[in-house]
């Protein structure tokens, strides 16, 4: 069942108040980690909301978001598919592997598919560069070797899954 944004937001004020973080700006990360689990992006409400719950200044909740590369401010996928763009990776093909998910997906880069399901995302290493050109599936499930005959498999594995 989806949760309404009004639900989301009394997760969030439950969680801040039963931990006691209210006024506390040094839960700042804990709090925007809970925020970023229940509405799966920090959108600039939910930043506003933090800002006011912890009085916290706007401009630093912004800072700290835009700063560490596991918080978003725009909306991911369900399943969030990563291709290396690297250089071992780029030399052997992953402009195509990563251009072909974007087509089949039928999504731009960065971007949430229509359904939810999927967003694409060119990243610099994935620490294989021996398995070049390598693509990760949300934080589990790796892929060496990729060719772009492989994406859609890769797809229909997660499209199965749900």
């Amino acid at each position: 069942m989806v949760k309404s944004k009004e639900e989301l937001f009394k997760e969030l004020e439950n969680f801040i108040e039963e931990n006691g973080y209210e006024g506390k700006k040094d839960a700042l990360i804990q709090v925007l980690h809970k925020a970023q689990e229940l509405f799966g992006y920090l959108p600039a409400d939910v930043l506003e909301y933090i800002s006011d719950k912890l009085d916290v200044p706007l401009s630093k909740v912004y800072g700290v978001v835009t700063f560490y590369n596991f918080f978003s401010t725009k909306p991911k996928g369900k399943h969030q598919i990563k291709v290396c763009l690297g250089t071992a990776c780029y030399v052997k093909g992953a402009d195509r592997i990563f251009e072909r998910f974007l087509e089949e997906l039928k999504v731009n880069p960065d971007e949430p598919t229509s359904d939810g399901m999927f967003s694409v995302h060119g990243v610099r290493c994935l620490g294989a560069c021996s398995m070049a050109p390598v693509v990760m599936v949300d934080e589990d499930d790796f892929y060496g070797r990729v060719t772009p005959d492989m994406v859609p498999q890769i797809i229909s594995k997660y499209k199965r899954e749900g």
